[in-house]
């Protein structure tokens, strides 16, 4: 199979559920549509167990000072991320987000335990392999397969970054996460570590948003 292929087959079919949750409530009315999150971080997992002995880049072990600068780096987009979300660094306005509460406001946990494991478990794996794998090594040099993460430079960081800042409303927090994954990836010249920052990034955002119930986060 194609190497670009098997790195965009997840992302492209997330996107495309994505594109769906916004058609769903003028199809089907009444499907609560906060049930495809669940549906498509299963769809999204499968499809990266499918193709998981294509990732060569998967199979190499960190070395644990790595590990910890990982934690460090998801740890401090977290940080920023909670705090950019001023209009200007919108791309739009916030809604209200991911909210799984009832109508008596209390939260269905099956929900809320569907949507941290897919932002932290599912979504690192496919976005890393597709935005850093990927994409940025592919602007560097088109024959990615062969080309050491550590010669990445700066007009690939940057143009992968803003097209990963692009995909979030966050336009201005997505482009420092995507410059810290990206830079990271550079630095240790292994996938894993982006993909443990972005895990930690996402799993401390949810258990940051429960805790507070700023659902515009999610």
């Amino acid at each position: 199979m194609s190497p670009i292929f098997v790195r965009s087959l997840p992302f492209g079919l997330y996107i495309a559920l994505l594109a769906l949750e916004g058609l769903l409530p003028d199809w089907a009315p009444g499907f609560d549509v906060r049930w495809l999150y669940p549906v498509k971080a299963v769809l999204v997992a499968l499809a990266l167990a499918v193709l998981w002995r294509h990732y060569t880049e998967l199979k190499s072990r960190l070395p644990f000072k790595h590990v910890l600068l990982s934690l460090a780096v998801g740890i401090v987009v977290l940080v920023l991320w909670v705090n950019l979300d001023a209009g200007w660094m919108l791309m739009g306005e916030m809604g209200k987000g991911y909210n799984p509460t009832d109508a008596n406001g209390q939260i269905d946990w099956l929900l809320v335990a569907f949507r941290i494991a897919g932002a932290a478990l599912v979504v690192p794996l496919m976005e890393e392999l597709f935005w850093r794998s990927f994409l940025q090594r592919w602007v560097q040099q088109p024959d990615f397969m062969i080309l050491n993460p550590a010669q990445i430079g700066l007009k690939a960081l940057f143009i992968a970054s803003a097209l990963f800042a692009v995909e979030h409303l966050q336009w201005l927090a997505g482009l420092i996460a995507g410059l810290a994954y990206g830079w990271l990836y550079i630095r240790t010249r292994n996938l894993w570590a982006p993909i443990i920052a972005h895990a930690v990034t996402n799993g401390m955002l949810g258990a940051y948003v429960v805790a507070t119930g700023h659902w515009r986060f999610w």
